[in-house]
């Protein structure tokens, strides 16, 4: 057989990389970055300290910081507008999934004029991204969804929630700086639910249909660095597990490029409609869509008992650890838990089964299915 394989960029990884920040931008003639992040991060101290530095440099950072926690297509047209009017010459991502996406979205929209979602590859709208695009670096702050060494961002409709994904190789950053002391102030449940996104990925991953070998093996190694170091990283953090978590973060989202499946359909309608956040939508449907998947993987689950050290290498009982593993880091195991109601189900499962990541699972998931687990996981 013949494959076609793609890796990510270059990545710059270690505790104090973002101290590199400002020479690499003079090195390559850069004074005008956009600087684009939540409004949680645009707070914090570690990004103030990055911004001085920057204009120390005699480089002048302009920050966008105005979006939702699930962005929508608004973010991304106010953000294209600051871009312009700031003649800015590049852009930076710094934060998790939400700015990473926002800031992707934004060097797509610069030069190509379109709708944004004229450009949504689920209709093919990837081919359209053929114009150039601004100078784009990343810098991740939380080890959950890996957006830093990805090629597309998810954007919704403001009004009637759909996701949108705009993919192209184009929207991969130049570099990655990924400094995992920028995880140090995370609070316990961001770390938690970032961390369950993580380890959702490097699980999907490696159990989605497409044949990527390569993918696999990442996605493996990620799962033991996250199973390892999550409680440690969420209740006593140090150093070590901080680091793994987001190495571990960092090869989920390189896995993923094999495919995601059940559980990321099942998360996303849950923070369209009700605005839950995707790392703990995805942590509450994990141990369901997993033991749904079991019927016919028995031997990858049996890898993926292997590599946790469960003593008995059971689809069962790796569902059993997902469900005790939500337990110890004070995440909830039912979706009652995180505000869904009986009346909700139906319209989350035409939204689960109108999403774009289960075609990859590696069982067929009806419409029906969805309700099931929505009613399973109630």
């Amino acid at each position: 057989m013949k494959y076609t394989y793609n890796f990510p960029t270059t990545i710059r990884f270690g505790s104090g990389v973002i101290n590199e920040l400002s020479d690499y931008l003079k090195a390559n003639n850069l004074n005008r970055p956009l600087l684009v992040t939540d409004p949680v991060v645009a707070g914090l101290e570690f990004f103030k300290k990055t911004k001085n530095e920057l204009a120390s440099k005699k480089i002048h950072p302009e920050v966008f910081s105005d979006m939702h926690k699930n962005p929508v297509k608004s973010d991304v047209l106010k953000g294209t507008d600051v871009f312009k009017k700031s003649n800015c010459d590049c852009i930076i991502g710094i934060g998790g999934g939400v700015a990473m996406d926002v800031a992707r979205a934004i060097v797509l929209k610069v030069n190509h004029h379109e709708d944004l979602f004229y450009y949504d590859d689920l209709i093919g709208g990837d081919k359209y991204v053929t114009n150039e695009v601004p100078y784009f670096i990343t810098v991740p702050t939380t080890s959950g969804t890996g957006s830093e060494v990805g090629r597309s961002a998810i954007i919704a409709d403001d009004i009637n929630h759909q996701k949108k994904i705009l993919f192209a190789p184009k929207l991969l950053a130049k570099i990655v700086f990924c400094d995992p002391e920028l995880t140090n102030d995370l609070p316990p449940f961001i770390t938690a639910a970032t961390g369950m996104d993580a380890l959702t990925h490097n699980l999907e991953a490696f159990l989605a249909k497409m044949e990527h070998p390569i993918c696999e093996g990442i996605a493996l190694e990620g799962i033991r660095l996250i199973t390892q170091s999550i409680e440690k990283a969420v209740n006593k953090p140090d150093s070590a597990s901080r680091t793994n978590m987001m190495m571990g973060s960092t090869m989920g989202a390189i896995a993923f490029q094999k495919g995601l499946g059940v559980v990321h359909s099942l998360a996303h309608p849950l923070s369209s409609l009700l605005d839950t956040h995707h790392g703990l939508a995805n942590a509450v449907n994990l141990p369901y869509g997993m033991r749904f998947n079991i019927g016919g993987c028995e031997e990858k689950f049996t890898r993926i008992a292997r590599t946790i050290g469960l003593k008995k290498k059971t689809g069962e009982h790796v569902v059993d650890f997902l469900f005790q593993l939500n337990n110890n880091l004070g995440l909830p195991v039912k979706l009652s838990g995180i505000g869904v109601k009986p009346e909700h189900i139906e319209p989350l499962s035409d939204l689960a089964f109108a999403d774009f990541c289960h075609p990859n699972n590696p069982k067929p998931v009806t419409r029906e299915d969805f309700k099931k687990l929505y009613l399973e996981g109630l």
